[in-house]
This record gives C-alpha cells, sequence and structure tokens, in this order.
C-alpha cells in the first residue's frame, strides 16, 4: 500500500497548487474523465527470475475501464488523478514449459491501478504524459485445461509507471494510446475459504501497450 499513499500524496500537492492556475490552460485537458482500454498484455519473471534465452512470457488481450480527473498548473502543464479496473487473456500453457514464470498454471485475473499522471500540450488538442501509481493484480489458478481452481489465486501488490500520447476529439471526447510498465515484489497464495499465506517476495514483469477512447464531462 506504500505505493498509493505516494501517489495519493503527490496528487493532493498537485491538486493544492492548481487553483490558481487553473485557468490558465485549454480546457480540453480537464475534469473528469471515463472511458475504456484495450491492447496487448504480457507478464513475465523480472530480471532476477529470468532464463536467458528462454521465452517465459504469458501474454493475451487486456481490457478494461478507467477514469480520473485532470487541472491545469500552467498553460500548458497538465496533473490529474487516474484509476482502472481491467482483465486479461494471458495465460499459462500447461503444456509448453517455457510459457512458466513461477506460479504454475494461471491466467491473469482483475488488476487495479491507482495512480497519478502528468501532461504537457505539445498543441492545444494533443497531450504527450507520464504516470506512475501502484497496482495490485491477480494471477487465477487453473487445471491443465486452463479452467479455474475454486477462486483460488496469487495476490500481487506493485508499481505502475508509463507514458502516452492522448488527442482531443471534437469537444469532450478523446482518443489515446499509452505504454505501461508494471513490477510486482509481493505476493500471497489466497484460498476460496478466504486463508491466505502470508507475503512472500516476488519478481514479476508486465508491459502492456493499450489504446482508449473516452469522454470528459
Amino acid at each position: 500500500m506504500r505505493y498509493a499513499l505516494m501517489a495519493a500524496l503527490i496528487g493532493s500537492s498537485a491538486f493544492a497548487a492548481a487553483p490558481a492556475v487553473a485557468q490558465t490552460a485549454s480546457p480540453t485537458f480537464t475534469g473528469p474523465h471515463v472511458g475504456v482500454i484495450a491492447g496487448y498484455d504480457a507478464l513475465r519473471p523480472g530480471s532476477t527470475q529470468d532464463m536467458p534465452g528462454v521465452d517465459q512470457t504469458s501474454d493475451g488481450f487486456q481490457y478494461g475501464v478507467e477514469g480520473g480527473y485532470d487541472v491545469a498548473v500552467g498553460p500548458r502543464a497538465i496533473v490529474g488523478l487516474e484509476g482502472e479496473v481491467s482483465d486479461s487473456t494471458a495465460n499459462t500453457d500447461p503444456y509448453d514449459g517455457n510459457a512458466q514464470f513461477g506460479y504454475g498454471n494461471v491466467q491473469a485475473g482483475r488488476d487495479l491501478y491507482a495512480g497519478v499522471r502528468a501532461g504537457y500540450l505539445v498543441s492545444p488538442r494533443t497531450m504527450i504524459y507520464a504516470k506512475g501509481g501502484y497496482t495490485n493484480a491477480r494471477l487465477d489458478l487453473t487445471t491443465d485445461n486452463n479452467q479455474r481452481v475454486n477462486d483460488e489465486h496469487f495476490n500481487l501488490d506493485g508499481y505502475r509507471v508509463g507514458a502516452g500520447v492522448e488527442h482531443a476529439i471534437g469537444t469532450n471526447a478523446y482518443a489515446k494510446i499509452e505504454y505501461r510498465y508494471s513490477n510486482y515484489g509481493d505476493a500471497r497464495l489466497e484460498y476460496n475459504d478466504g486463508t491466505n499465506t502470508n507475503n512472500f517476495s516476488v519478481d514479476t514483469d508486465r508491459h502492456q501497450v493499450v489504446a482508449g477512447v473516452g469522454f470528459r464531462f
């Protein structure tokens, strides 16, 4: 949870400084927004667990919903808070040992993200931005036939950083594309009776390239 606390502190500082200058930037990229995202998702061992020359990537299609609130902090600068709930089709292949990455047979489950982003307007309708925050993901245990096992799963905690480009469409709509890197350093195995193991250290990387569309209000 330390990542969530850091994100909240950064966001609070940004909002505190924003009112005096909020009207100096284009309103196109300010205010609340909601949207959907979809793209490529790949999980693999981090550098401490990697096996050079072996493809250990478990990849698939990611999809989800996002929302946030942005404010202007200068003629071209934007900061905001954002959150996302997503899922993925990424899973290990029980018949391909190279696809294993340390958890046995699993399928990617829901992924939660909360963080901040900072943007810069390169034109009145186009913004580049960087982002960072806390992510919590699940890896659902599966059988050899890729069927989930009675809601038993690994629960992973980590951080996410990324960068992207957002373009305003018309008055309220927007489209964007972004790359995100996540690293999970803590995990626990949760059973269907509500019990779980203690947290243990892991090193799992996640690379995602997603596109999104949404609306501002």
